[in-house]
């Protein structure tokens, strides 16, 4: 079997997965996988194999896929429905016996079992205006949901059944009307970084490792300042309004740099990260696919796959610190917006 990197590309425009092997600096795409309405998140448990992708539709779902790592194939295998309302966001918790689940429209987040690839009916439901994402802590005894809606970040421990018990205080907030979106946690677990959509920052909040509780004690800039751009508002069109987009956060390689997208001006910007956690506002850009919503590093932080919802195409660079060179643009599909390395 082949030992190269394997890259998703969610297509929500099309309703596809897109499969790419990342090979001596270029893509080459294996395979489209099509039926899956409106795709905009997965999960992947790479030591089985197998994805979990979030749908839309009458009802929505989530629809679990069985890779072939040779073809690139992606073949259906098991499906829960979800009638509240579609996943944005989903994260595998405990070696992949969990999965944690955040729904924008439905506003409400979820915890459910998986055995064999079958994703239970959820365990625990909790309830937060417009909640964008979630992630576990990496013990598998914590859960932080993000609302954008509420500018909070709800905080809970995770029972023996995956309930979901609020933790003191059960909420953190984030700073009023800064959007928070999408959140990553230090290697060491002592530190939760989020990006805000409005306000286009990464806010950096300090984290109890016994007691899972957060922090905030700092935040950076994460857009190009240059371009004067305006803090955004709940509901308005920022592209008319020439506002602030912020949307993805990832590490770089060795946890010295948080690689964040912004999508009015379609740029990709590195956040410098200290060795004591503090942030630093972003001054290196690029210029990148247009409204990159989705991006994703390789694991040994060497590649970067950006994704745009008005692309077709996902563009691969190799990184060097906080500069990004372009390799290669690939057709993908319509909407692109969620990338993930396999």
């Amino acid at each position: 079997m082949s030992t190269a990197s394997l890259v998703l590309v969610a297509n929500a425009g099309d309703g596809s997965l897109s499969t790419f092997r990342l090979s001596d600096d270029r893509l080459t795409r294996l395979a489209v996988t099509d039926g899956l309405t409106g795709c905009s998140t997965f999960a992947v448990d790479a030591s089985r194999d197998l994805v979990y992708a979030a749908v839309k539709g009458e009802p929505a779902g989530i629809v679990t896929l069985a890779l072939d790592r040779e073809r690139g194939t992606l073949t259906p295998h098991s499906r829960l429905d979800l009638p509240a309302g579609g996943m944005n966001y989903l994260a595998l918790t405990r070696d992949g016996t969990g999965l944690l689940g955040a729904s924008y429209g439905g506003c409400y987040g979820v915890s459910c079992p998986v055995a064999d690839g079958t994703v239970g009916a959820p365990v625990a439901r909790i309830s937060y205006p417009n909640l964008h994402s979630v992630l576990p802590s990496a013990d598998g005894r914590f859960a932080y949901f993000v609302s954008l809606g509420a500018d909070l970040v709800a905080q809970y421990a995770l029972g023996d059944a995956l309930e979901l018990e609020p933790l003191d205080p059960p909420t953190v907030a984030a700073p009023a009307g800064s959007g928070p979106r999408h959140l990553v946690l230090s290697d060491a677990q002592d530190a939760v970084y989020v990006m805000t959509e409005f306000s286009g920052e990464v806010l950096h909040y300090a984290r109890d490792t016994r007691e899972g509780t957060l922090e905030l004690v700092g935040a950076a800039t994460a857009y190009d300042r240059s371009k004067d751009l305006g803090h955004s508002v709940f509901g308005a069109d920022p592209l008319a309004h020439h506002y602030i987009w912020g949307a993805d956060l990832h590490w770089g390689a060795e946890g010295a740099v948080l690689w964040a997208s912004e999508r009015t001006e379609s740029t990709l910007g590195a956040v410098a990260v200290a060795e004591n956690g503090t942030v630093k506002d972003a001054e290196a850009f690029t210029v990148t696919e247009q409204q990159p919503r989705g991006f994703a590093l390789s694991p040994d932080g060497r590649h970067l796959v950006a994704a745009g919802e008005k692309s077709t195409t996902v563009s691969l660079y190799t990184v060097d610190g906080e500069r990004l060179e372009l390799r290669q643009r690939t057709e993908t599909g319509r909407g692109a917006n969620w990338v993930r390395f396999v």
